[in-house]
């Protein structure tokens, strides 16, 4: 299966790109790169790799580790052109978060908001994880103008995880924690259709692993896959791949 990700030129979160790169890449699938330009020299958040505050609230050894080997892949280093990106020769399609200001390219683009829309019509398989929920907040039916989500069960980065995390460092970093002034719950909530149709999950700041996911949270609706933060990072791709393996799913015949 060929796999989508569309990334920012930086900033992006280390786990929520490494993980599903890895697992998606060990389990025999194809992950292709997408940037706003061909050729795109894509780096992650920094501060995720070093620590965000005196060392802490950085990514975890193995997502790091997983993001070394990613940066020697040919297809990081290689990326397509948003504009260039085909819909239909994808199976999949992940839409990774991150908070730092480099972002904005990304969750801001029309032009990838296009893209994202034709393939959401395809009713193939799509992930989202923190930020990347607000992509598809953010993109419209061409026929009814909603938000593509706006009928769909969903999960995003919860308001008291992004306003404790800039609460806790806004004295050191400024609103390196608040990619925009409004946080991300309250504008994917806004544009579904019931708020109830929102979940939030267990409040909890621990982290899920590759061999335990009972700290993990995971929403699915039909063809579509969220979860909230890093830290349902191998949850998520673990049912996105699920999503990719059911034939249903993957011919656009079950999605909603």
């Amino acid at each position: 299966m060929r796999v989508i990700m569309p990334l920012p030129d930086r900033d992006f979160d280390v786990t929520e790109v490494a993980v599903p790169w890895r697992l998606l890449t060990d389990a025999g699938h194809e992950v292709v790169f997408a940037g706003e330009r061909a050729g795109a020299d894509l780096a992650a958040d920094p501060r995720l790799i070093s620590g965000v505050l005196f060392g802490q609230l950085g990514a975890e050894p193995e997502p790091r580790r997983f993001y070394t080997q990613l940066t020697d892949a040919a297809a990081f280093r290689s990326p397509i052109a948003w504009a260039d990106l085909r819909p239909d020769e994808y199976d999949g399609m992940i839409l990774a978060g991150g908070h730092a200001p480099g972002m904005r390219q990304y969750l801001g683009s029309e032009l990838l908001r296009t893209k994202v829309a034709e393939f959401w019509s395809l009713r193939r398989p799509v992930g989202a994880i923190c930020h990347g929920v607000l992509v598809l907040a953010r993109t419209r039916d061409p026929v009814s103008g909603r938000s593509v989500i706006a009928d769909r069960q969903t999960t995003c980065l919860p308001k008291y995880m992004e306003r404790g995390a800039y609460y806790l460092t806004a004295w050191r970093l400024g609103r390196y924690y608040r990619t925009y002034p409004r946080y991300v719950e309250d504008e994917v909530t806004a544009a579904l259709d019931d708020p109830a149709q929102f979940h939030r999950g267990p409040r909890t700041f621990a982290r899920a692993t590759m061999t335990d996911d009972r700290l993990a949270f995971v929403v699915e609706d039909g063809n579509y896959v969220s979860a909230r933060w890093p830290g349902d990072a191998y949850l998520f791709t673990k049912r996105f791949q699920a999503l990719l393996a059911d034939p249903r799913h993957r011919e656009g015949l079950a999605g909603r």
